[in-house]
């Protein structure tokens, strides 16, 4: 990429307060990260924060199966729990409450040593933008609590929903100010986290289609009939051109429209269109 991406509104930095000053009212955190970059989607800022914690996968209806229960393991290795929910569809309120309950079992037996009776345990839903977690509290609630959009920094808020088994707080999402690492930065791009009109889209795009030759080359043959390597940029820009002509994405002269051919390629990578695809391996370096 040419120039550093970095995208911190000054509502990030309001929640970021906001969550520092609510953090003791909660019992432990329900932190989502998206199943096809797990580890890129880890708000360094959050792990900074000493409360126990279930990991949720979101998206694995689009990430590579095998690799999300790579993910599990490796996290299940550090004695992390971690839950794989397909938001899409209908949540078990029990399982995850089962969970919060197993985790705070010695908050609930100390507090009923005191004679203190029970209460819903209370959990404060974290993570960047755009990984659910709107979504996830309206699954929980089994009602439209949040209102939830496709598009990252669209919770603008803290909010509370409540039911008899899980006191939810609902926070925005959150990036850091500082990306150190541009390629975490680039995977957050590709999968929507970072808004599209700070991006050279064509860069990211070039990127993409280099990690599916190399990754997936079945799924670039299998939808575009892509069936040559894609090593550089040149390569990159000659699969954009073939797709665009391909699909008859003409312009004036019957010069291709790339702009319209790259959104293309990008809603079609990000709803999985192309096929179910991971950016990240726990194991190996990937992107």
């Amino acid at each position: 990429m040419d120039a550093q991406i970095q995208w911190f509104p000054g509502h990030m930095s309001k929640t970021k307060r906001e969550i520092e000053e609510k953090i003791k009212l909660v019992d432990l955190l329900i932190e989502l990260l998206d199943a096809r970059v797990p580890l890129s989607s880890r708000n360094p800022l959050l792990e900074k924060i000493d409360k126990k914690r279930l990991i949720v996968l979101t998206k694995p209806d689009l990430a590579d199966d095998s690799v999300t229960n790579e993910w599990k393991k490796y996290f299940n290795e550090q004695k992390i729990e971690v839950l794989i929910l397909d938001l899409k569809t209908k949540i078990d309120l029990n399982k995850v409450a089962s969970y919060c309950q197993d985790v705070m079992k010695d908050k609930i037996e100390k507090d009923k040593k005191r004679g203190i009776n029970p209460r819903p345990i209370r959990a404060m839903i974290v993570g960047i933008p755009n990984v659910g977690k709107s979504t996830l509290i309206n699954r929980l609630s089994q009602r439209k609590a949040a209102s939830v959009a496709n598009k990252p920094g669209h919770t603008k808020s803290l909010q509370w929903v409540k039911n008899d088994k899980i006191e939810l707080l609902d926070t925005p999402g959150i990036l850091w100010p500082k990306f150190e690492d541009q390629e975490t930065a680039i995977k957050l791009a590709l999968i929507g986290s970072i808004k599209m009109d700070i991006l050279n889209k064509e860069k990211l795009i070039y990127r993409l289609l280099s990690f599916m030759s190399c990754r997936y080359p079945n799924m670039l043959c299998a939808r575009y009939d892509l069936d040559f390597p894609i090593n550089d940029d040149a390569d990159a820009l000659k699969a954009i051109e073939f797709i665009g002509m391909k699909r008859g994405f003409l312009i004036n002269k019957g010069n291709i429209d790339i702009e319209k051919t790259i959104d293309t390629i990008l809603r079609e990578f990000r709803d999985s269109t192309i096929g179910k695809c991971s950016l990240e391996h726990p194991n190996e370096k990937w992107f």
